[in-house]
């Protein structure tokens, strides 16, 4: 059973940072290509970006020069470092493979940014 677990999220003041850590078991991240995703209250859940399996990265627009994905094969683990954070980045962050799988969907892990 897959199980991928989101964490590293809190609530932080405009211009910190946070970086967030996605654990997996039941998979090896290193054969996926990954993603974050967010989804704020009452829209879409947007993905904010993706590292393939030979390590290349992209990002939306929003977060370009912000925010910075990462993988450690060793520990089965992505990360997403946060600086910069802004009010508008609130959301609650999910990690899953791409394309993504509706069964993998964690609970995802809430990053509050306050003005």
């Amino acid at each position: 059973q897959v199980q991928l677990v989101e964490s590293g999220g809190g609530l932080v003041q405009a211009g910190g940072s946070l970086r967030l850590s996605c654990a997996a078991s039941g998979i090896f991240l290193r054969f996926n290509a990954m993603g974050w995703y967010r989804q704020a209250p009452g829209k879409q859940r947007e993905l904010v970006a993706t590292v393939t399996s030979g390590g290349r990265v992209n990002y939306t627009d929003s977060v370009k020069g912000r925010f910075t994905i990462s993988r450690d094969n060793a520990k089965n683990t992505v990360y997403l470092q946060m600086n910069s954070l802004k009010p508008e980045d609130t959301a609650v962050y999910y990690c899953n493979v791409l394309p993504t799988v509706n069964e993998y969907w964690g609970q995802g892990t809430q990053v509050t940014v306050s003005s």
